[in-house]
Protein backbone atom coordinates (compact mmCIF):
# COMPACT_ATOMS: atom_id res chain seq x y z
CA UNK A 1 0.00 0.00 0.00
CA UNK A 2 2.84 2.36 0.79
CA UNK A 3 4.31 1.83 -2.67
CA UNK A 4 1.02 2.68 -4.34
CA UNK A 5 0.93 6.05 -2.55
CA UNK A 6 4.35 6.91 -3.94
CA UNK A 7 3.57 5.88 -7.54
CA UNK A 8 1.10 8.48 -8.87
CA UNK A 9 2.85 11.81 -9.41
CA UNK A 10 -0.32 13.26 -10.89
CA UNK A 11 -3.26 12.17 -8.68
CA UNK A 12 -5.70 13.08 -11.47
CA UNK A 13 -4.41 10.28 -13.69
CA UNK A 14 -5.83 6.77 -13.41
CA UNK A 15 -3.52 4.22 -11.79
CA UNK A 16 -3.67 0.63 -10.56
CA UNK A 17 -5.36 1.61 -7.30
CA UNK A 18 -8.15 3.35 -9.23
CA UNK A 19 -8.54 0.51 -11.70
CA UNK A 20 -8.70 -2.07 -8.93
CA UNK A 21 -11.54 -0.24 -7.21
CA UNK A 22 -13.29 0.46 -10.50
CA UNK A 23 -13.37 -3.25 -11.28
CA UNK A 24 -14.34 -4.18 -7.70
CA UNK A 25 -17.34 -1.83 -7.81
CA UNK A 26 -18.31 -3.45 -11.11
CA UNK A 27 -18.00 -6.89 -9.52
CA UNK A 28 -20.25 -5.89 -6.63
CA UNK A 29 -22.98 -4.80 -9.03
CA UNK A 30 -22.91 -7.80 -11.36
CA UNK A 31 -24.42 -10.79 -9.57
CA UNK A 32 -25.81 -14.04 -10.92
CA UNK A 33 -29.00 -12.17 -11.81
CA UNK A 34 -27.29 -11.06 -15.01
CA UNK A 35 -28.17 -14.49 -16.44
CA UNK A 36 -31.87 -13.67 -16.05
CA UNK A 37 -31.65 -9.96 -16.85
CA UNK A 38 -32.10 -10.28 -20.66
CA UNK A 39 -35.24 -12.37 -20.13
CA UNK A 40 -36.73 -9.87 -17.67
CA UNK A 41 -35.67 -6.75 -19.56
CA UNK A 42 -36.04 -7.81 -23.18
CA UNK A 43 -39.63 -8.95 -23.44
CA UNK A 44 -40.86 -5.59 -24.73
CA UNK A 45 -38.45 -5.13 -27.60
CA UNK A 46 -35.04 -3.73 -28.30
CA UNK A 47 -36.05 -0.07 -28.29
CA UNK A 48 -37.16 -0.25 -24.67
CA UNK A 49 -33.64 -1.53 -23.89
CA UNK A 50 -32.08 1.39 -25.76
CA UNK A 51 -34.17 3.96 -23.88
CA UNK A 52 -33.53 2.30 -20.53
CA UNK A 53 -29.79 2.36 -21.26
CA UNK A 54 -29.90 6.15 -21.58
CA UNK A 55 -31.77 6.38 -18.26
CA UNK A 56 -29.84 3.84 -16.21
CA UNK A 57 -26.41 5.40 -16.78
CA UNK A 58 -27.08 8.78 -15.10
CA UNK A 59 -29.11 7.05 -12.38
CA UNK A 60 -26.20 4.76 -11.58
CA UNK A 61 -23.41 7.29 -11.90
CA UNK A 62 -25.03 10.26 -10.15
CA UNK A 63 -26.71 8.19 -7.45
CA UNK A 64 -23.59 6.31 -6.38
CA UNK A 65 -21.41 9.40 -6.68
CA UNK A 66 -23.79 11.33 -4.42
CA UNK A 67 -23.67 8.51 -1.86
CA UNK A 68 -19.86 8.50 -1.98
CA UNK A 69 -19.74 12.29 -1.52
CA UNK A 70 -22.16 12.02 1.40
CA UNK A 71 -20.05 9.37 3.15
CA UNK A 72 -16.90 11.32 2.35
CA UNK A 73 -18.26 14.40 4.12
CA UNK A 74 -16.82 12.95 7.34
CA UNK A 75 -13.20 11.84 7.21
CA UNK A 76 -12.59 8.11 7.73
CA UNK A 77 -16.06 7.31 9.04
CA UNK A 78 -18.30 4.60 7.62
CA UNK A 79 -21.87 5.22 6.51
CA UNK A 80 -23.35 4.23 9.89
CA UNK A 81 -21.38 6.94 11.69
CA UNK A 82 -21.97 9.51 8.96
CA UNK A 83 -25.76 9.18 9.05
CA UNK A 84 -25.66 9.51 12.83
CA UNK A 85 -23.56 12.68 12.54
CA UNK A 86 -25.94 14.23 10.01
CA UNK A 87 -29.35 13.03 11.25
CA UNK A 88 -28.89 12.45 14.97
CA UNK A 89 -28.91 9.29 17.09
CA UNK A 90 -32.50 8.12 16.51
CA UNK A 91 -32.69 8.68 12.76
CA UNK A 92 -29.11 7.47 12.40
CA UNK A 93 -29.98 4.20 14.10
CA UNK A 94 -33.09 3.73 11.94
CA UNK A 95 -31.16 4.38 8.73
CA UNK A 96 -28.40 2.00 9.86
CA UNK A 97 -31.00 -0.68 10.59
CA UNK A 98 -32.62 -0.24 7.16
CA UNK A 99 -29.17 -0.27 5.54
CA UNK A 100 -28.37 -3.61 7.15
CA UNK A 101 -31.78 -5.11 6.33
CA UNK A 102 -31.41 -4.07 2.68
CA UNK A 103 -28.03 -5.80 2.24
CA UNK A 104 -28.00 -8.76 4.63
CA UNK A 105 -30.73 -10.78 2.81
CA UNK A 106 -28.70 -10.54 -0.41
CA UNK A 107 -25.77 -12.19 1.38
CA UNK A 108 -28.13 -14.99 2.45
CA UNK A 109 -29.27 -15.41 -1.15
CA UNK A 110 -25.66 -15.60 -2.34
CA UNK A 111 -24.93 -18.30 0.24
CA UNK A 112 -27.76 -20.42 -1.17
CA UNK A 113 -26.97 -19.39 -4.75
CA UNK A 114 -23.32 -20.43 -4.78
CA UNK A 115 -24.30 -23.82 -3.32
CA UNK A 116 -26.96 -24.30 -6.00
CA UNK A 117 -24.53 -23.36 -8.78
CA UNK A 118 -21.93 -25.92 -7.72
CA UNK A 119 -24.50 -28.60 -6.95
CA UNK A 120 -26.18 -28.11 -10.34
CA UNK A 121 -22.86 -28.05 -12.19
CA UNK A 122 -21.55 -31.26 -10.61
CA UNK A 123 -24.77 -33.22 -11.06
CA UNK A 124 -26.15 -31.90 -14.38
CA UNK A 125 -23.06 -30.87 -16.34
CA UNK A 126 -20.38 -33.25 -15.02
CA UNK A 127 -22.86 -36.04 -14.09
CA UNK A 128 -21.09 -36.72 -10.80
CA UNK A 129 -22.57 -38.10 -7.62
CA UNK A 130 -24.10 -35.16 -5.68
CA UNK A 131 -22.07 -33.80 -2.77
CA UNK A 132 -23.58 -33.53 0.70
CA UNK A 133 -25.36 -30.18 0.38
CA UNK A 134 -24.70 -29.04 3.95
CA UNK A 135 -20.98 -29.75 3.70
CA UNK A 136 -20.80 -28.09 0.28
CA UNK A 137 -22.46 -24.94 1.67
CA UNK A 138 -20.03 -24.78 4.60
CA UNK A 139 -16.99 -25.14 2.33
CA UNK A 140 -18.13 -22.57 -0.26
CA UNK A 141 -19.33 -19.92 2.20
CA UNK A 142 -16.20 -20.39 4.32
CA UNK A 143 -14.08 -19.93 1.20
CA UNK A 144 -15.87 -16.70 0.31
CA UNK A 145 -15.62 -15.35 3.85
CA UNK A 146 -11.98 -16.38 4.21
CA UNK A 147 -11.12 -13.75 1.61
CA UNK A 148 -12.71 -11.06 3.80
CA UNK A 149 -10.13 -11.69 6.55
CA UNK A 150 -7.56 -9.81 4.47
CA UNK A 151 -7.33 -6.05 4.02
CA UNK A 152 -9.16 -4.16 1.28
CA UNK A 153 -6.13 -4.16 -1.04
CA UNK A 154 -5.94 -7.96 -1.14
CA UNK A 155 -9.74 -8.34 -1.33
CA UNK A 156 -9.94 -6.01 -4.33
CA UNK A 157 -7.11 -7.89 -6.04
CA UNK A 158 -8.90 -11.20 -5.57
CA UNK A 159 -12.14 -9.59 -6.75
CA UNK A 160 -10.36 -8.31 -9.86
CA UNK A 161 -9.04 -11.80 -10.58
CA UNK A 162 -12.68 -12.94 -10.73
CA UNK A 163 -14.12 -9.94 -12.57
CA UNK A 164 -11.67 -9.86 -15.50
CA UNK A 165 -12.63 -13.34 -16.76
CA UNK A 166 -16.29 -12.48 -16.11
CA UNK A 167 -15.99 -9.39 -18.33
CA UNK A 168 -14.18 -11.42 -20.98
CA UNK A 169 -16.86 -14.11 -21.05
CA UNK A 170 -19.66 -11.54 -21.29
CA UNK A 171 -17.87 -9.72 -24.11
CA UNK A 172 -16.99 -12.85 -26.09
CA UNK A 173 -20.48 -14.27 -25.72
CA UNK A 174 -22.05 -10.96 -26.80
CA UNK A 175 -19.82 -10.94 -29.90
CA UNK A 176 -20.52 -14.63 -30.57
CA UNK A 177 -24.25 -13.90 -30.78
CA UNK A 178 -23.94 -11.16 -33.42
CA UNK A 179 -24.36 -13.55 -36.41
CA UNK A 180 -27.63 -14.72 -34.82
CA UNK A 181 -29.13 -11.25 -34.48
CA UNK A 182 -32.59 -10.95 -36.03
CA UNK A 183 -32.87 -7.67 -37.92
CA UNK A 184 -36.65 -7.83 -37.68
CA UNK A 185 -36.36 -6.98 -33.97
CA UNK A 186 -35.36 -3.44 -34.92
CA UNK A 187 -38.80 -2.90 -36.43
CA UNK A 188 -40.78 -4.21 -33.47
CA UNK A 189 -42.15 -1.09 -31.80
CA UNK A 190 -44.70 -1.46 -28.98
CA UNK A 191 -47.54 0.98 -28.44
CA UNK A 192 -46.86 4.04 -26.30
CA UNK A 193 -48.73 2.52 -23.36
CA UNK A 194 -46.81 -0.77 -23.59
CA UNK A 195 -43.55 1.15 -24.01
CA UNK A 196 -44.07 3.22 -20.86
CA UNK A 197 -45.24 0.15 -18.93
CA UNK A 198 -42.15 -1.79 -20.06
CA UNK A 199 -39.81 0.92 -18.82
CA UNK A 200 -41.78 1.32 -15.58
CA UNK A 201 -41.59 -2.41 -14.78
CA UNK A 202 -38.08 -3.12 -16.05
CA UNK A 203 -36.15 -0.08 -14.84
CA UNK A 204 -36.14 -1.26 -11.18
CA UNK A 205 -34.61 -4.56 -12.35
CA UNK A 206 -31.85 -2.67 -14.15
CA UNK A 207 -31.28 -0.37 -11.17
CA UNK A 208 -30.78 -3.40 -8.93
CA UNK A 209 -28.46 -5.00 -11.52
CA UNK A 210 -26.28 -1.87 -11.56
CA UNK A 211 -26.37 -1.29 -7.79
CA UNK A 212 -23.04 -1.39 -5.97
CA UNK A 213 -23.98 0.79 -2.99
CA UNK A 214 -23.05 -1.83 -0.33
CA UNK A 215 -19.35 -1.32 -0.99
CA UNK A 216 -19.45 2.47 -1.49
CA UNK A 217 -18.70 3.17 2.19
CA UNK A 218 -15.56 0.99 2.19
CA UNK A 219 -14.58 2.40 -1.20
CA UNK A 220 -14.93 6.01 -0.02
CA UNK A 221 -12.84 5.44 3.11
CA UNK A 222 -10.05 3.79 1.09
CA UNK A 223 -10.03 6.57 -1.50
CA UNK A 224 -9.88 9.13 1.32
CA UNK A 225 -6.85 7.39 2.84
CA UNK A 226 -5.13 7.21 -0.53
CA UNK A 227 -5.77 10.69 -1.93
CA UNK A 228 -6.69 13.07 0.89
CA UNK A 229 -7.50 16.44 -0.68
CA UNK A 230 -8.10 14.82 -4.09
CA UNK A 231 -10.73 12.49 -2.62
CA UNK A 232 -13.80 13.94 -4.34
CA UNK A 233 -12.06 14.14 -7.71
CA UNK A 234 -11.05 10.47 -7.52
CA UNK A 235 -14.45 9.35 -6.23
CA UNK A 236 -16.02 10.96 -9.27
CA UNK A 237 -13.41 9.58 -11.67
CA UNK A 238 -13.59 5.99 -10.43
CA UNK A 239 -17.39 5.99 -10.18
CA UNK A 240 -17.66 7.31 -13.74
CA UNK A 241 -15.41 4.50 -14.96
CA UNK A 242 -17.46 1.87 -13.13
CA UNK A 243 -20.74 3.20 -14.53
CA UNK A 244 -19.33 3.16 -18.06
CA UNK A 245 -18.11 -0.42 -17.57
CA UNK A 246 -21.55 -1.49 -16.39
CA UNK A 247 -23.25 0.24 -19.29
CA UNK A 248 -20.82 -1.24 -21.81
CA UNK A 249 -20.49 -4.85 -20.70
CA UNK A 250 -23.90 -5.51 -19.13
CA UNK A 251 -26.10 -3.65 -21.60
CA UNK A 252 -24.19 -4.98 -24.62
CA UNK A 253 -24.75 -8.49 -23.25
CA UNK A 254 -28.46 -7.77 -22.75
CA UNK A 255 -28.76 -6.11 -26.18
CA UNK A 256 -27.02 -8.99 -27.94
CA UNK A 257 -29.19 -11.62 -26.23
CA UNK A 258 -32.40 -9.73 -26.94
CA UNK A 259 -31.51 -9.30 -30.62
CA UNK A 260 -31.35 -13.11 -30.98
CA UNK A 261 -34.83 -13.79 -29.64
CA UNK A 262 -38.41 -12.93 -30.52
CA UNK A 263 -41.41 -12.32 -28.28
CA UNK A 264 -42.37 -16.02 -28.15
CA UNK A 265 -38.87 -16.93 -26.98
CA UNK A 266 -39.16 -14.61 -23.99
CA UNK A 267 -42.50 -16.15 -23.02
CA UNK A 268 -41.01 -19.66 -23.21
CA UNK A 269 -37.90 -18.67 -21.26
CA UNK A 270 -39.99 -17.13 -18.48
CA UNK A 271 -42.21 -20.21 -18.32
CA UNK A 272 -39.19 -22.50 -18.09
CA UNK A 273 -37.53 -20.17 -15.54
CA UNK A 274 -34.05 -20.92 -16.84
CA UNK A 275 -31.03 -18.61 -17.36
CA UNK A 276 -30.59 -16.95 -20.74
CA UNK A 277 -27.49 -19.03 -21.54
CA UNK A 278 -29.38 -22.29 -20.98
CA UNK A 279 -32.20 -21.14 -23.23
CA UNK A 280 -29.81 -19.99 -25.97
CA UNK A 281 -27.87 -23.26 -25.72
CA UNK A 282 -31.09 -25.10 -26.56
CA UNK A 283 -32.19 -22.59 -29.21
CA UNK A 284 -28.82 -22.43 -30.98
CA UNK A 285 -28.17 -26.14 -30.44
CA UNK A 286 -24.81 -25.45 -28.80
CA UNK A 287 -24.40 -27.41 -25.55
CA UNK A 288 -21.07 -25.69 -24.83
CA UNK A 289 -23.00 -22.53 -23.95
CA UNK A 290 -24.55 -24.46 -21.08
CA UNK A 291 -21.13 -24.76 -19.47
CA UNK A 292 -20.64 -20.99 -19.58
CA UNK A 293 -23.70 -20.40 -17.38
CA UNK A 294 -22.31 -21.93 -14.16
CA UNK A 295 -18.94 -20.25 -14.76
CA UNK A 296 -20.56 -16.82 -15.12
CA UNK A 297 -22.77 -17.45 -12.08
CA UNK A 298 -19.78 -18.59 -9.99
CA UNK A 299 -17.66 -15.56 -10.90
CA UNK A 300 -20.57 -13.14 -10.49
CA UNK A 301 -21.69 -14.47 -7.09
CA UNK A 302 -18.19 -14.59 -5.64
CA UNK A 303 -17.24 -11.07 -6.77
CA UNK A 304 -20.60 -9.58 -5.78
CA UNK A 305 -20.56 -11.28 -2.38
CA UNK A 306 -17.41 -9.42 -1.33
CA UNK A 307 -19.01 -6.00 -1.72
CA UNK A 308 -22.29 -7.00 -0.08
CA UNK A 309 -20.47 -8.63 2.83
CA UNK A 310 -18.65 -5.37 3.52
CA UNK A 311 -22.01 -3.57 3.70
CA UNK A 312 -23.73 -6.20 5.85
CA UNK A 313 -20.86 -6.39 8.36
CA UNK A 314 -20.61 -2.61 8.52
CA UNK A 315 -24.36 -2.30 9.08
CA UNK A 316 -24.55 -4.93 11.82
CA UNK A 317 -21.55 -3.47 13.64
CA UNK A 318 -23.15 -0.03 13.39
CA UNK A 319 -26.40 -1.32 14.92
CA UNK A 320 -24.55 -2.89 17.86
CA UNK A 321 -22.28 0.12 18.39
CA UNK A 322 -25.23 2.53 18.46
CA UNK A 323 -27.36 0.22 20.64
CA UNK A 324 -24.62 -0.24 23.25
CA UNK A 325 -23.37 3.34 22.85
CA UNK A 326 -19.84 2.24 22.01
CA UNK A 327 -17.29 4.58 20.44
CA UNK A 328 -16.12 2.16 17.75
CA UNK A 329 -16.04 -1.52 16.86
CA UNK A 330 -13.68 -3.57 19.02
CA UNK A 331 -11.86 -6.65 17.77
CA UNK A 332 -14.19 -8.84 19.85
CA UNK A 333 -17.25 -7.23 18.27
CA UNK A 334 -15.81 -7.59 14.78
CA UNK A 335 -15.05 -11.29 15.30
CA UNK A 336 -18.50 -11.90 16.83
CA UNK A 337 -20.23 -10.25 13.85
CA UNK A 338 -18.12 -12.30 11.44
CA UNK A 339 -19.07 -15.54 13.20
CA UNK A 340 -22.77 -14.57 13.17
CA UNK A 341 -22.67 -13.81 9.45
CA UNK A 342 -20.82 -17.05 8.70
CA UNK A 343 -23.33 -19.14 10.66
CA UNK A 344 -26.40 -17.51 9.13
CA UNK A 345 -25.14 -17.32 5.52
CA UNK A 346 -24.05 -20.96 5.66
Amino acid sequence: MAQEKAVPRDPKKLNLFDLRWMVSLFGTAVGAGILFLPIRAGGHGIWAIVVMSTIIFPLTYLGHRALAYFIGSKDQEDITMVVRSHFGAQWGFLITLLYFLAIYPICLVYGVGITNVFDHFFTNQLHLVPFHRGLLAVVLVSLMMLVMVFNATIVTRICNALVYPLCLILLLFSLYLIPYWQGANLFVVPSFKEFVLAIWLTLPVLVFSFDHSPIISTFTQNVGKEYGAFKEYKLNQIELGTSLMLLGFVMFFVFSCVMCLNADDFVKAREQNIPILSYLANTLNNPLINYAGPVVAFLAIFSSFFGHYYGAKEGLEGIIIQSLKLKKASKTLSVSVTIFLWLTIT
